[in-house]
């Protein structure tokens, strides 16, 4: 039985967070302004209305357990503890009447609140 290689990106981004293209395109336009090495952290932190939420800030520090997931021109880490929240989930990038926004689509939440920033699991 033969199995076909796959990157430890392609391998991290089955096993947690997929990002879109208009996601990433988004990504790098914001990193455009940043400091050379600046990467998206996508979190989940217990708080927000609904039990957890997520998290999206910028790091220049990337730790050794993070999950890395890059097209080339952005770089997306997810720390360990929060990919078990993520697994499964879409990150995309949203431009509709109330404004343009990050969405992560997660199948493992159980309900979420109105803002779409917290959920329940």
């Amino acid at each position: 039985m033969s199995h076909a290689a796959t990157t430890p990106a392609e391998t991290a981004q089955a096993a947690s967070l997929a990002v879109t293209e208009r996601a990433f395109a988004r990504i790098a336009s914001v990193l455009a302004s940043e400091a050379e090495g600046t990467k998206l952290r996508v979190a989940v932190n217990g708080g927000g209305c609904s039990g957890f939420q997520y998290v999206f800030e910028m790091d220049r520090s990337q730790n050794e357990d993070d999950i890395v997931l890059s097209n080339g021109a952005a770089t997306v880490l997810v720390d360990e503890a929060s990919l078990g929240f993520l697994a499964g989930s879409t990150l995309d990038f949203v431009d509709d009447l109330i404004g343009q926004s990050f969405k992560i689509t997660n199948p493992n939440a159980t309900s979420s609140c109105g803002c779409g920033t917290s959920f329940a699991m």
